[in-house]
């Protein structure tokens, strides 16, 4: 029989420099050991310099693109104001916010219900590797 519950839990994520992290495997397992089932998830990553998104898994070129695109759109030695963390701090802002914090994801047989060509990311917009948190919440039925 299922039980409705809610999980609170936190994932820690190394990253490399600018680029898309793919966090679905580690999320779909923090998923598996709380015995999900059905409901919803949501993802807060706790940092202001990097963000989240869903995004095509099937070819790299996309997120090559999308990079490059925000690089156009928030390109370092601006002239902001903010610099005392170096020049790639306020673009890493600007990305942020250009893009997401938190994301919904409905959850249904145990499994993000995520589409066939979609991946979770976190996005690191800083020019070299972060520890970054990621916080989750589930609300739905479970198998324990």
């Amino acid at each position: 029989m299922a039980h409705l519950q809610q999980s609170l839990g936190r994932l820690d994520i190394k990253t490399a420099g600018p680029g898309f992290i793919d966090v679905s495997a580690q999320v779909g397992l923090w998923l598996e050991d709380r015995g999900a089932l059905d409901g919803l998830l949501t993802v807060f990553i706790r940092h202001t310099s990097a963000s989240l998104v869903i995004q095509e898994n099937a070819d790299r070129d996309v997120q090559r693109d999308l990079m490059v695109k925000l690089d156009q759109l928030a390109p370092q030695n601006d002239g902001y104001a903010h610099d005392c963390e170096g020049p790639d701090d306020m673009p890493a802002h600007i990305k942020a916010m250009l893009t997401a914090t938190s994301v919904a994801i409905p959850v249904a047989g145990g499994r993000m219900e995520l589409g066939t060509w979609q991946g979770l990311y976190v996005v690191e917009h800083r020019a070299r590797g972060h520890l970054r948190q990621l916080s989750l919440h589930f609300l739905g039925t479970v198998s324990r």
